[in-house]
């Protein structure tokens, strides 16, 4: 990345500061930058200069250079002086990395969620993993039922983290979170493959609301395993 590589955007950085008043031009390039790795505008393991990130993301020099800062502390990319900027390209370490993390922290907080969870939640995570189950069965993989499913995944692991109550491990897990979104993007989704994750989702929900933790803490382990494994192609 060249030293000299100074790119004057003021009519950006004013149309920017009045659009998000509250928010520091530094954490929208972060977004950004996030943003366009999930959206494949930027493909993993892509090597970029600093100009073109300015260009790509509208963002000027200075905050884009705060944003590559944190994002190289978080293991998202690499700086290479006066070179450019080297993204992540998931591979088997990392994939196994953030499913130990996961199962580390989450067979704790689950535990936690199966005796102190609240009970309408619970249910309504048992009924909507249902419903969208029954819809993959009658019109396969839709686009709102593949949406459905990420807010269920979502819905789902963050109650059991946020049962815990901790902000340092909020910070963790939402660290880690976008490492798994790096690991999933070649996946391919099937019906068979979203049948099986919803199962093992609803393994995990009956067991806490059955006030059970240690059928929990066993369903998660298994559910974190079997996805580990259809990740690295060894079962499907």
């Amino acid at each position: 990345m060249r030293a000299d590589a100074q790119v004057a955007q003021p009519e950006a950085s004013e149309v920017l500061a009045e659009s998000q008043p509250g928010r520091r031009l530094s954490d929208l390039a972060y977004t950004r930058i996030l943003e366009n790795l999930f959206d494949r505008r930027l493909p993993a393991g892509a090597f970029v200069s600093q100009n073109d990130l300015v260009k790509l993301l509208g963002i000027p020099v200075a905050p884009l250079r705060d944003a590559l800062r944190t994002l190289e502390v978080e293991g998202i990319l690499t700086i290479h002086p006066r070179s450019g900027i080297q993204f992540v390209k998931p591979g088997m370490e990392l994939t196994k990395s953030t499913y130990q993390f996961r199962t580390i922290i989450e067979r704790a907080a689950v535990r936690n969620f199966a005796e102190w969870g609240e009970e309408d939640l619970i249910k309504e995570m048992g009924a909507r993993h249902r419903a969208v189950s029954a819809d993959i069965d009658n019109a396969g993989l839709t686009r709102e039922s593949m949406a459905e499913l990420e807010e269920l995944e979502s819905l789902l692991h963050n109650s059991v983290i946020d049962i815990l109550r901790n902000p340092l491990i909020d910070v963790s897990y939402k660290r880690m979170h976008t490492y798994l979104k790096l690991v999933r993007l070649d996946r391919k989704l099937t019906v068979p493959l979203a049948q099986r994750s919803i199962r093992e989702h609803l393994e995990i929900i009956d067991a806490c609301a059955a006030r059970d933790p240690d059928r929990a803490e066993a369903a998660l382990i298994a559910h974190f395993h079997a996805a580990l494994q259809r990740h690295l192609g060894m079962f499907i």
